[in-house]
């Protein structure tokens, strides 16, 4: 069986699961990766991995990690004593081979390898990962395999609460246009809209959190201006229209792949830039939701 996912959503859904205390093949994963995760709904254990070492420039505008550069690993039980884990990772053109290299030797597949911007400096590649096995031991693997990349793998020193995260951004104004609730964290407002029906993997049904939702993010730029950039997951019949709905709305289209290798229906990842006022941008991603089969509010 293999396990499908997106990017992802830079790595930010809007609902978590309630707190509760971590199972011990949680704990495990956190102590080999060296950062803890969040509970998701579905039961998956997600851990993000912001490219904060990175500082990545598209068209003037310094990117958040937050918007488009967050390695994300889900895991998820799958038998006795076994989880499925996919991911996806941010990498620089010349940390691509030797980080794969290591996940070949630890069993890890490789589902995708490729861009999802154009013109950003350094150059950053996705590659999209899936694995099968004791969850300790797929930790490990990632966690060896990322130390040969940049990826700051250790979680950030205890700090005492912060203020709520405020942004230069009308978010009301988008949620009304979008017709969903985003999420405000790492100066990025992020929206994860999922679809209608729940992709299957091998007959699986995948959660939102497995990175099977749409990804829209707002990373304000000043003057009621914001970047945007995502992907929406899309059936072959949605992907032409999506298409002409964001170029017809000034949204560049900056990729259009595939994340996964048995998914059920067989879904495209289209990939999308723009940096313009915030309103503007959300009708125009408003206009191409309407090409989509996604799930009622």
């Amino acid at each position: 069986m293999k396990p499908i996912f997106a990017l992802g959503l830079s790595g930010l859904l809007a609902l978590a699961a309630p707190a509760r205390a971590a199972e011990p093949w949680e704990q495990a994963v956190a102590t080999e990766i060296g950062k803890p995760g969040t509970e998701m709904p579905g039961g998956v254990y997600r851990i993000g991995l912001p490219r904060s070492d990175l500082k990545v420039v598209l068209d003037g505008v310094t990117l958040k990690p937050a918007l488009a550069l967050g390695s994300w690993l889900a895991f998820v039980p799958h038998g006795a004593g076994q989880a499925m884990v996919m991911g996806d990772l941010v990498l620089t053109d010349t940390e691509v081979n030797s980080v794969m290299a290591k996940l070949i030797a630890g069993g890890i597949e490789i589902t995708a390898l490729h861009n999802h911007l154009l013109r950003n400096t350094p150059h950053t590649m996705y590659m999209h990962i899936a694995g099968h096995g004791d969850p300790a031991q797929l930790a490990k693997t990632l966690h060896d395999a990322l130390a040969l990349s940049g990826t700051p793998l250790s979680a950030p020193p205890s700090t005492a609460p912060a203020a709520p995260e405020t942004l230069d951004l009308d978010t009301a104004a988008l949620d009304s246009i979008l017709g969903h609730k985003g999420k405000v964290g790492g100066g990025v407002y992020a929206f994860g809209i999922p679809r209608a029906e729940a992709p299957r993997d091998g007959g699986m049904p995948l959660p939102p959190a497995m990175g099977a939702a749409i990804a829209i993010n707002f990373q304000p730029t000043g003057g009621d201006k914001a970047a945007i950039t995502g992907d929406f997951v899309l059936a072959a019949s949605e992907v032409n229209p999506v298409l002409r709905a964001l170029r017809e709305n000034g949204i560049e289209v900056t990729a259009l792949h595939n994340h996964m290798l048995d998914d059920e229906p067989r879904l495209f990842f289209m990939h999308f830039w723009a940096n313009d006022d915030a309103r503007k941008l959300a009708r125009g991603l408003a206009a191409a939701l309407q090409h989509v089969a996604i799930a009622a509010n």
